[in-house]
């Protein structure tokens, strides 16, 4: 009886101690993190094909992009620009909210190819609502790199 008090004491400790740590360290690793979300990884890669891929130049590449902090007032047109560059040209996706989101009455994606590497694209919501206000998002992506702006949107209420 008193061996077993023994070990059912140590395996307590056993627990705890080792409960204690284990939260001890994920707690940390959140805290200090070197890299930053939504940032490419970037570097030398040890097989010479890898480092050829990730690290090509012809890679999508957001080139202009709407401001981040957009106030709209009710009622009025916002409108986003985004324009990439990358070989093959990139395919540029919009998404609001996380979700993508299509041209359809109120909002029209227009799309202009410059030369054989670049596009250019608009979104535009006409007239604006309560409803469009969020996080958008322009993505530009091709067979090497995917790059990505996000744009914050509020509304105002405009008083004549």
């Amino acid at each position: 009886m008193r061996y077993c008090n023994v070990y059912l004491l140590l395996g307590l400790f056993f627990l705890f101690t080792t409960t204690t740590y284990a939260r001890r360290g994920r707690g940390r690793a959140r805290t200090k993190s070197k890299f930053q979300i939504g940032l490419p990884i970037t570097g030398k890669y040890r097989d010479p094909e890898s480092d050829q891929y990730y690290n090509n130049n012809n890679g999508a590449k957001i080139t202009l992009a709407s401001h981040f902090d957009y106030e709209y007032v009710l009622g009025h047109k916002i409108a986003f620009l985004c324009v990439a560059r990358g070989n093959p040209r990139p395919h540029i996706t919009w998404f609001k909210d996380g979700t993508e989101i299509f041209s359809h009455q109120y909002l029209n994606i227009h799309e202009w190819r410059k030369g054989s590497d670049q596009i250019k694209s608009k979104l535009e919501i006409d007239p604006a609502t309560q409803m469009d206000a969020g996080v958008y998002e322009c993505t530009a992506d091709n067979m090497y790199s995917i790059d990505r702006r996000s744009f914050k949107t509020d509304f105002s209420i405009a008083f004549d």
